[in-house]
């Protein structure tokens, strides 16, 4: 990776993942994981501390980037709960089938290149009975911001470290073989064209 890659971008990143709206967005979410978690894309540890220790019993935390894990460091040390890192990429899950109870996905998604391979790793590794507890920004409802989403997109992408603003979230957890149990969507403090996020859970469709 290249000094903006591992240096600059993890910061940037960092900052805008910790902004107020996105921080109410993970108090929401992550004190829902329980038992064995995974959490993809962990980037700078940002949920570590809203997860419950009294309910999660250690978290895979899933980081390709060398710099999003140097990031995390100082918020390793405040974290309630035990890490264990991975830094495979997300469509190469190194753990074993129907191992994970809660799949932790937020601010994630919208990132990963191949994200058909990457959420059919998720649902091999996440038991039949366990959770995904989902926060996401994605393509909005309204026309007219779906249109900059569209022109913006490949410009973003590139600054953003692959992020995409045109994801279409629930259908691409659905075509994954999942089936979300609750969901709800709606636009947090920002710019339209990056502030429509869809959050809730889904299980393993039957």
């Amino acid at each position: 990776m290249g000094f903006y890659e591992n240096y600059c971008l993890p910061h940037i990143i960092n900052c805008a993942c910790g902004m107020k709206a996105i921080e109410r967005q993970r108090q929401k979410m992550v004190p829902l994981a329980q038992g064995v978690v995974l959490e993809v894309g962990m980037g700078s540890g940002l949920n570590l501390k809203h997860y419950d220790s009294t309910q999660v019993d250690y978290v895979w935390g899933l980081e390709p980037s060398e710099g999003m894990r140097r990031k995390a460091k100082s918020n390793l040390i405040d974290s309630p709960v035990t890490v264990k890192w991975l830094d495979n990429l997300s469509e190469d899950i190194p753990l074993d089938n129907d191992s994970i109870d809660t799949i932790v996905l937020t601010y994630t998604l919208c990132t990963i290149p191949n994200y058909k391979s990457a959420l059919a790793e998720m649902r091999r590794v996440l038991k039949p009975s366990g959770n995904m507890v989902f926060s996401e920004h994605g393509l909005s409802p309204e026309i007219s911001v779906q249109k900059w989403q569209y022109r913006v997109n490949s410009v973003w992408k590139r600054l953003a470290g692959g992020c995409n603003l045109d994801r279409d979230i629930p259908k691409l957890i659905e075509a994954a073989g999942f089936c979300i149990t609750n969901s709800e969507s709606g636009y947090v403090k920002g710019p339209k064209i990056a502030t429509y996020q869809y959050w809730g859970q889904a299980s393993i469709a039957n």
